[in-house]
């Protein structure tokens, strides 16, 4: 059995105890960052061995862990923080699961993309993630595409690159398309800035941002 299993985007204690019942079963925990999820394996006192699973070497690895697993060892998957699967590596491995008639569970959990479209006060009935967009190729041919979406849209993005961003967005969706960036969730710097996308370049061309973040668009009206 593959177990998926979400971590705390920051928070240590936003974990089910389902999820840590797993984590202390399985024998073998498949981790993005060993010492980073060690941090947390550590919090809850769960001591199994870790194996690094990333986007680096999931494919040079993927044939060994599915031998594993057909041999009847049952394992976990957990990446730094949220869901894997959700800008995170887990794809790979799920589908060759599949292939293989292997057991695959997904437990529900963690994930930054929800509490943020919910704090944003954008609707949120119709909504599509887009999580982190291209740097260079493909780039101008996506924001092109999303001009005219409809419904609010979901973004990740690092701290280093989110005023070039912005700057694209009020380019190609409009300077007064409403927004909302929010970063840190669930820590102690947590932070929402709303309002339009010329308001939040300025801002934060003002006031560097820094943490994890999650930028939530307007859908065109």
């Amino acid at each position: 059995m593959l177990y998926i299993v979400p971590t705390p985007i920051g928070n240590l204690k936003d974990i089910t105890l389902r999820a840590l019942e797993i984590l202390k079963s399985v024998e073998l925990i498949l981790a993005e960052d060993t010492r980073t999820s060690g941090v947390l394996l550590k919090h809850y006192e769960i001591s199994k061995p870790l194996r690094a699973f990333h986007q680096h070497n999931e494919h040079q690895i993927l044939p060994d862990i599915i031998r594993q697993l057909k041999s009847g060892t049952d394992m976990a998957l957990i990446s730094d923080a949220g869901t894997p699967g959700i800008s995170d590596p887990a794809f790979l491995l799920v589908r060759e699961c599949i292939r293989e008639n292997i057991d695959v569970q997904t437990l529900p959990g963690p994930t930054a993309l929800i509490p943020a479209l919910v704090n944003s006060g954008l609707p949120t009935n119709r909504f599509c993630f887009e999580g982190f967009i291209p740097l260079k190729k493909g780039r101008h041919t996506l924001l092109q595409s999303l001009a005219d979406e409809e419904r609010t849209m979901i973004f990740y993005e690092s701290p280093v690159r989110l005023n070039r961003t912005l700057k694209d967005f009020a380019q190609y969706f409009g300077a007064d398309r409403p927004a909302c960036v929010c970063r840190e969730l669930s820590k102690k710097f947590e932070e929402s800035v709303r309002g339009t996308l010329s308001f939040l370049c300025e801002h934060f061309e003002k006031k560097p941002a820094k943490g994890e973040i999650v930028i939530i668009v307007g859908g065109k009206p």
